[in-house]
């Protein structure tokens, strides 16, 4: 270990998926990493913005597939920016919003090691802003929640009862597994006909949009073969998306038909 080593780790925002979405002040601190911990939705070539030099360890997770704990995380960005120095631990999104940013940077500062955050680009407002979904509109929607679909607990957020009650539009994170506790959440208030959005791998060459209502998404969803990572967008604001016209156009002929 070399004896001028400043330790230093940097929790680092890499955006919702399109690597051209990560940050300029990101891209400087990957220029100035000794060693890079990167996550599983992560795209490669964000990697060569770091120096060849540095060492480059995977810890992401994935649903349903060996990952990396957080204790064990933690505890390399200390170990390592002991023996290396600088270290960026390049996060998906934003480290703060369900990243778990804030437990990473209070474990690294209790050892004495400088830690700063370099925001990231939230796919809770980018990923919708992608496929043309405003997540806020004036005369439609006046705000948004932002909510996880999987606790702690693994279990349903309990926030979602009290936003499904507002006009306002939900945007859930790490929800694909809990379509059908999310969708009946809206039928108990009689919302079945609210639109609803569920885009998987946002920003990337591998997005898919699966569009409909409350009531029928579920079927959308399964013949769509939807998987994680999604995110899902609840509200009037869903059907303002250009691209998701046809989707609500055909649905509002049907309901004319079956009126006639």
């Amino acid at each position: 270990m070399r004896s001028n080593i400043t330790p230093k780790v940097t929790l680092v925002g890499a955006g919702p998926g399109d690597p051209e979405l990560i940050t300029l002040k990101g891209i400087l601190a990957l220029n100035t990493a000794d060693v890079v911990l990167y996550d599983a939705l992560i795209d490669p070539v964000l990697l060569k913005h770091a120096p060849k030099s540095a060492l480059k360890i995977f810890v992401g997770k994935r649903l349903g597939k060996h990952s990396t704990p957080q204790e064990d995380t933690n505890q390399l960005c200390v170990e390592l920016a002991k023996k290396h120095g600088h270290v960026v631990r390049l996060k998906g999104g934003d480290p703060f919003v369900f990243g778990r940013g804030g437990e990473e940077v209070d474990y690294i500062e209790t050892f004495g090691i400088s830690a700063a955050v370099v925001p990231g680009i939230s796919s809770a407002v980018a990923v919708p802003a992608s496929a043309g979904i405003p997540v806020t509109k004036r005369g439609i929607s006046e705000s948004f929640w932002v909510i996880t679909g999987t606790t702690s607990s693994r279990e349903l957020s309990q926030d979602l009862a009290l936003a499904a009650q507002s006009t306002a539009t939900v945007v859930i994170l790490m929800g694909t597994k809990k379509l059908g506790e999310i969708t009946e959440t809206y039928r108990k208030i009689r919302k079945e006909n609210l639109p609803i959005a569920i885009i998987q791998s946002g920003t990337t060459r591998e997005e898919k949009i699966t569009a409909g209502y409350i009531q029928d998404i579920e079927q959308k969803a399964l013949e769509n073969q939807v998987e994680a990572p999604a995110i899902i967008i609840i509200g009037e604001v869903v059907r303002e998306s250009l691209r998701l016209a046809e989707v609500y156009r055909e649905a509002i002929s049907v309901v004319s038909l079956q009126s006639q």
